[in-house]
């Protein structure tokens, strides 16, 4: 048994550093409740920026069932910075083949995952806390099937700034 201890460890290591999120500078998922997103239940990410030097690629994360009645997910979206600045964005995510209906993305059973790019080469000119808020803008107040919605925050792999 004793012999065993430090492959078991090794293994653990091994499943840790693997499992690491791949640079990603933020990632975070929100559930929305019983999976119908009230148009009156925006969603809020607080993230804490310290570096003020690299570009980072922003994608906005959904999570839909596959019985969900759009073929895509339009958004506002608000960006507030430390320095007490805002702006606000209208972001479609194409989330089905308007033409096929076939759902894109990654899909599990009846649930289909979303990567979608919101904003490229980003750099944050100020540390602090940067606030993004979503809020659904579908024309339906109580949207069903969208199950969870989420930010992600890449480095971008190469530093050559495209602009």
């Amino acid at each position: 048994m004793l012999r065993r201890a430090p492959f078991l460890l090794f293994v653990c290591a091994i499943v840790g550093l693997c499992s690491c999120n791949g640079g990603t500078m933020y990632k975070k998922y929100i559930t929305i409740p019983e999976s119908v997103w009230d148009v009156k239940n925006p969603v809020t990410f607080t993230v804490p920026v310290k570096d003020t030097t690299n570009y980072y690629d922003i994608f906005v994360n959904v999570r839909n069932a596959d019985g969900y009645d759009f073929s895509n997910l339009y958004l506002f979206i608000d960006v507030a910075s430390p320095m007490h600045t805002s702006e606000r964005d209208t972001l479609e995510c194409q989330l089905a083949d308007p033409n096929t209906g076939k759902w894109m993305g990654d899909g599990l059973g009846d649930i289909w995952d979303n990567k979608i790019l919101f904003k490229r080469n980003v750099r944050f000119p100020h540390s602090g806390n940067y606030i993004f808020t979503y809020t659904q803008a579908m024309r339906v107040d109580r949207l069903p099937l969208i199950m969870d919605i989420g930010l992600s925050i890449e480095p971008i792999k190469s530093q050559a700034k495209t602009h």
